[in-house]
């Protein structure tokens, strides 16, 4: 593992030094199966009339999820607070790079409402403290009807990231605000995730 000199998850330079030097060990390489098979069955439960659905990539990291949502008709947006993570993200969406932004998740404002909610190793990159937030973040960015579709890690590790959770928290964490819709084993998952993850799919109450 390399030296690293900023040790907060909360600042984006802890990004950027990963990033920078490499160290990105909750990077999949490519979209993984479960979201593929989510985007291939649409509408599905995203079910979204006359339009395409506008979809938010929170902490989008190389934003491999980008281009299949954009190429399965999603408007899609990802986003980051990492420069280097952005940087690395638009080199590899090539004709998608104008769909990746520099900004805050809990400070941006979508140019117009949005359908779904993606979560790939977002909650769990960030200090337990800050999960209350978060929820009420995707809460308020979703209308009713609007979904929370993604991966999940539990684990009770005490150091992070990655900060697992523990089922039953999670779902008092979501459940003032959402249903859970979808819990499905995932197959596909990468080390630092193996057998410790769930796909699962929430909607907006």
């Amino acid at each position: 593992m390399p030296d690293f000199s900023i040790r907060d998850p909360l600042a984006p330079a802890f990004w950027d030094e990963r990033f920078d030097k490499q160290f990105t060990p909750w990077d999949r390489g490519a979209a993984p199966a479960a979201l593929r098979a989510f985007v291939a069955q649409a509408p599905g439960p995203l079910t979204v009339a006359g339009r395409p659905p506008a979809v938010l990539l929170p902490g989008c990291g190389s934003a491999y999820e980008l281009a299949l949502m954009l190429d399965g008709g999603w408007d899609a947006t990802a986003i980051d607070f990492s420069s280097s993570a952005v940087a690395r993200a638009k080199a590899l969406a090539g004709p998608h790079a104008d769909r990746i932004v520099q900004a805050d998740f809990f400070d941006y404002l979508p140019p117009k409402p949005l359908d779904l909610v993606y979560e790939q190793a977002f909650l769990c990159a960030l200090p337990r403290a800050r999960r209350l937030d978060v929820a009420a973040r995707w809460a308020r960015l979703l209308a009713p009807g609007g979904l929370l579709a993604g991966y999940f890690f539990f684990d009770d590790a005490p150091k992070g990231p990655p900060f697992g959770i523990a089922r039953a928290e999670l779902d008092a964490l979501l459940a003032p605000h959402f249903d859970c819709i979808v819990d499905d084993a995932v197959t596909d998952s990468i080390p630092v995730f193996a057998g410790k993850e769930r796909w699962m799919v929430w909607r907006r109450k």
